[in-house]
Order: structure tokens, then sequence, then C-alpha cells
């Protein structure tokens, strides 16, 4: 049976409806709406949100989308042709659209077409080969053997026969050459054993001989190998010099010198977040030596060039775009985007463009581009926009701190990108206390220490009438993650701390227990926001650790709605040039935003992330 069927424009104006059942249907539909058509993900027929699964169809000719059946559309567009061509608003809804009973007469086709197919039954033994066959060609008797079998038989043996021949000639070959030894005399057996046992001898000496002269020409070698060059200012291995920590006195903080806090800030406006460059150094030598276009070309054949590829004012079908799109696919993935993610947004651009009528000057490939940028530039723009200050500003009004869970695999960039927004942050005026979490690393704890003593160096407590800014809460090793951090929120609710950052222990996506850990963390804790650290190196591997890092919070969650990752932090964005694929991927994949940019070593080296910019590298050739 049928629930729900409707047929509206995108401009949203809802032209005919059947619902079957009782409960409203529009949360589906408005969802549909949101997650697929509003953020180009079309790439896919069916969309399934909680319990309900619909089937959509796009007609970009007449700008319509059909929500469920498949063949219901060719007869409402071929009924009220004149009424949709007209492309106002106006008319669409001054139009009645009576398609109620044609509707009912499709319905009923398609139900009784159901019940007269007739189910598979199962293959009798009659119906069989082995039945047609005479019970008498299956008996066997005890004398008789099975004609194929004894046709394999004769040929085995005639294979052996034409073997035999050449074997015995090689066997009695060496005993006519014993006859012919010794000038003609012939040997006796005892001879000719004695004389190969002699033979055997003589050849198993050489070779000890050999052996023994390789193993002395080796002995020198070793005696005289060469020494490891110990050059000038190579320095020594002593402990005590290699030893550059100063000693604490009642754990007092130590005090950074000015040379490296300087170093470390960086150049640049701590406290605004700068907008991505995605320029690369191609680009810029090219503006620095601009060449200019050659004369030699001829005017018809630039003529001829701009016309190539023109299409009239017609339809475009899957054919016109089929070659484009497996350029664009092949492009994407050499820019680092997944390949099932470059599939998924070329078969939504498909959807997006099939049927649609071009204007007289446009090409295909123009047309396409264009299309995918605008894909491209959505998908990176998510439904909703993560603005921490703003949220901060209204945990203050609470009296309560603001909670920020970074997570990630190993080795991403966690704590030095938890560093940075700290230094944001206190750019801000907002004082951050730094819940050291990573209880299994080696170093982590001395890491966030480190950055500690160095904030504060840059943000005393005189600068600000002598409140403790950035402060560091630590358990050491081998404690309960949950526990700290819960410890950290009611200390940081204490002494009036505005932000709590908490730094996780990397962990690989298949490591079952380390997620049950991290599940029970956020679930403890219910922290503001959950930010996923990812680098921008990877390409396949964005996709399958965003997805299992989501499927173990929500499996491993012993809270009925599942907390998921609400944002993205994209880490060493510096070293990958104009292969910016991995943003559109992990955009793509969990539909959050990607809040920060690490771009580089220093305080300073973060930037929020700009669409357009990221999407014109991407674009480029």
């Amino acid at each position: 049976m049928l629930d729900f069927f409707t047929i509206f424009s995108k401009g949203g104006l809802v032209l005919w409806c059947f619902q079957g059942v009782s409960d409203s249907c529009t949360g589906p539909v408005n969802a549909l709406i949101r997650s697929v058509l509003l953020q180009e993900r079309g790439g896919n027929n069916s969309f399934t949100h909680e319990a309900l699964t619909l089937k959509y169809k796009l007609d970009n000719q007449f700008e319509l989308v059909f929500v469920l059946i498949d063949d219901v559309h060719r007869l409402f567009r071929d009924k009220y042709r004149t009424e949709i061509q007209q492309q106002s608003a106006l008319s669409l809804l001054n139009g009645t659209f009576d398609f109620q009973n044609d509707f009912l007469r499709l319905l009923r086709e398609a139900e009784e077409s159901s019940k007269v197919r007739a189910p598979t039954t199962m293959k009798k033994f009659e119906d069989s080969e082995k039945a047609k066959k005479p019970v008498r060609s299956m008996i066997e008797t005890r004398g008789e053997k099975p004609k194929e079998k004894a046709k394999n038989k004769k040929n085995k043996g005639s294979k052996k026969e034409g073997f035999d021949v050449p074997l015995t000639a090689s066997k009695t070959a060496p005993a006519e050459k014993s006859v012919g030894a010794d000038n003609g005399v012939e040997l006796s057996k005892e001879e000719l054993i004695r004389r190969k046992r002699e033979e055997f001898i003589q050849k198993h000496g050489k070779a000890a001989d050999k052996s023994s002269k390789s193993t002395k020409s080796d002995a020198p070698k070793e005696k005289g190998k060469k020494a490891p060059r110990v050059w000038a200012l190579g320095g020594c291995a002593n402990k005590e010099d290699l030893d550059y920590s100063a000693p604490t006195t009642n754990g007092a903080p130590e005090v950074a010198p000015p040379e490296d806090i300087n170093l470390i800030r960086g150049t640049g406006p701590g406290g605004q977040l700068q907008d991505l460059d995605c320029s690369s150094s191609d680009d810029e030598g090219a503006a620095q030596n601009p060449t200019k276009p050659s004369a030699a070309k001829g005017t018809l054949g630039g003529m001829f060039g701009m016309l190539k590829g023109l299409v009239g004012s017609k339809s475009l079908s899957r054919e016109d775009m089929e070659s484009v799109l497996d350029k664009m696919r092949d492009h994407l993935i050499a820019k680092n985007v997944a390949a099932d993610i470059a599939v998924q947004l070329c078969e939504s651009v498909a959807n997006k463009l099939e049927g649609k009528v071009m204007g007289t000057f446009s090409t295909v490939t123009s047309t396409v581009k264009q299309a995918l940028q605008e894909s491209l530039v959505q998908i990176l723009q998510p439904q909703r926009r993560v603005d921490m200050l703003r949220d901060i500003m209204d945990a203050q009004r609470h009296q309560r701190p603001y909670v920020v869970t970074f997570c990630g695999v190993n080795g991403v960039g966690k704590s030095t990108n938890l560093a940075k927004i700290s230094f944001w942050l206190l750019e801000n005026g907002f004082s951050v206390l730094i819940a050291a979490c990573d209880t299994f690393r080696a170093g982590a704890v001395e890491q966030l220490r480190t950055h500690t003593r160095r904030l504060s160096a840059l943000h005393p407590p005189e600068s600000h009438g002598g409140r403790t800014m950035v402060q560091l809460f630590e358990k050491g090793y081998g404690k309960d993650a949950a526990g700290i951090a819960m410890e950290a929120i009611a200390f940081a609710r204490n002494q009036g701390f505005d932000v709590v950052l908490v730094d996780t222990a990397g962990r690989m996506q298949d490591n079952a227990p380390l997620m049950t850990a991290l599940a029970k963390l956020i679930t403890v804790n219910t922290p503001d926001l959950v930010l996923f650290v990812g680098e921008a190196l990877v390409g396949n591997e964005a996709v399958d650790q965003l997805v299992k890092f989501n499927r173990a919070l929500a499996d491993h969650s012993m809270a009925q709605t599942p907390r998921l990752i609400d944002g993205i932090v994209l880490t060493k964005f510096d070293t990958i040039d104009d292969k910016v694929g991995a943003a559109i991927s992990m955009t793509y994949i969990t539909s959050k935003p990607i809040v920060f940019v690490g771009t580089g070593q220093t305080y300073c080296d973060l930037r929020s992330l700009n669409a357009k910019a990221v999407v014109a590298a991407l674009m480029k050739a």
C-alpha cells in the first residue's frame, strides 16, 4: 500500500498531494528538502529519515519534484504542460491540478499487476534433465567400466608408453659410457663406485677450500671497519649536557624566554580569525610573470575554438554529460576527494542537470563545471554554523563553563590545535581551563604543560587584573579520562573559568575499547561542542575515520539519543597546496561544518574556512 505521494515545484509550491495514512508526512518531506535538495546531495534517488524511506524524482525541465513513485511524473507533466511552462508562481497558484482520478487509476493498476504476478515455484524432479535419462544408462555392472573412464585410462596409458622410450634411453646412456671408459676396458661395478666416490670427495674438498678462503678474506674487512666520524659541532651525548629543564621550586611555573614567546606566537591578529587563502606558489609565480598571449594563433582558430562544444536550445541528456562527468570525477579524485564522494557528487550534478534546457551560447563543459561549483559551495556551507564566541557568551549568562571536547586519530595535531584555539580565546578575553585527559600517550601532559606556560607568558595575570587566564588541570597518567573531565568541569565552575578544553587520547577508529571510553567521556560530561580533528593529507581514509567515529559514538553511547560529532578541525592545511579534497570529503559525509583550519606551527596559524576559495582551488586545473 502507498502511504504518501506529493508533487511540488522547486520554489516550494505544493501542486498536488495524496496521503494514504493518518500520520503527517510533512516532517520527512521537509528533511528531504533541507538535507538533500538544498545541500545538493541528490546522488541517490532515496532518502531515509528516522524510520521512513522516501523516493524522489527531479524534473529539471519543468522545475518539479516528485516524492515517491516512478512513472507518475510523466503523466502529470504531459497533462498540465501548458500551466507549468508559464514558469510563474501566480499561474501555479491559480491553476487547478485535478490529478486524483488519474493517480488512483495508476495506483490500482500497479496493485493489480503485483497481484497478478504468479509466485515462483520450485522446480520438480520430473522437470529436471536427470529425470529424462533412462534407468538402464545409470546401472553399472562390476565387470564393466564407464566409457569415459575407459577412454581416459587409454589416453593416460598411451601417454605413459610414449614417455617410456626416452626414459629408458636416458637410463641406458651412462651404462654405455662406462663400457668405453679407461681406453675401452670395461669397469666392474665396484670400481665404478670407488671412482665416483673419489670424484665426490675431490669436489667436496674444493668447495670447502673456497669457503675457507672467503671467510679469511672477510676477516680483515671486519678488523679494518671504518670508525664513525665525529663532527666538530655534533655535540655530545652526556645526560647532564642534554638536560635543559630548569629545576622548579614548590611547583612554581617556569618563565619561558621572551625570544621563544615571540617565535611561537607568530605574526597576525590572534583574536580575529582570517579567511583561508588557498592560492598556491604556482599562482603567485604566474601573477608575477604574466605571459603574453601568442599572436601566432589565427583568428579563425580562436573563433572555431570558441564555437566548439556549443549546444543549441536543447535539453541535456546523460549521454551529453557522460564524458565531461568522467573527467570531472577523475579531477576530483586527483585533488584528494574520496573516490565514493567524487562519484556521488558527479551523480548529483547529473540528476540536477538532466532534462534542463540549455542556452544557445553555453557549452556542456561550462554548464557542468558551474553546476559542480555551486554544489561544492553548498556542501561546504552546511545546515548548522558553529559560532563559538556567541555560544560562550550565552554560557556566561547561565554562569556555567563552555565545554569543548577534541577527538581524532593518532598524530593529527589535537594538542597543538587545542593550544591555538586557547590562544584565540585568550585574545578574545575568555579564560581557559585545559583538561589533560590524554592519560595514555607518554609526554601528553608535559606537552600541554608547556603550552600552558607559554600561553600564560603571553597573557600574564598582571595584564588581566590579577586573574589567571589559562590553567592546566591534570591528574597524571593511567587514570580514567571521563572522571578527569568531570572534575575539570566542576573545578572550572567553582573557579569561574569561561571555557574548558578537553584533550583526549588519539585512537584509531577500529579500536573498540578506546572508542567505548570516548563515548563514555562524551555521554557522562555532555560537552557543548565535540570537535573531530583530522588532517588534510588524507583521501579515502577521511571517510572511513568519520563514519566509524560517528558509528562508534552511537553504538557505545548509553544515552537514548547519542551525541555525535558537531564540527571538524582540519589540520596541516599548509602542506597540501591545492589538493583540498579532504575538506569536501569530511563535510559531505558528516554534514557538519569545518570550524577551524590549522595552517602552521605558531599560535596565530588558525583560519576560518573560506568555501569559495577552497572550491576555486579544487576546480583549478
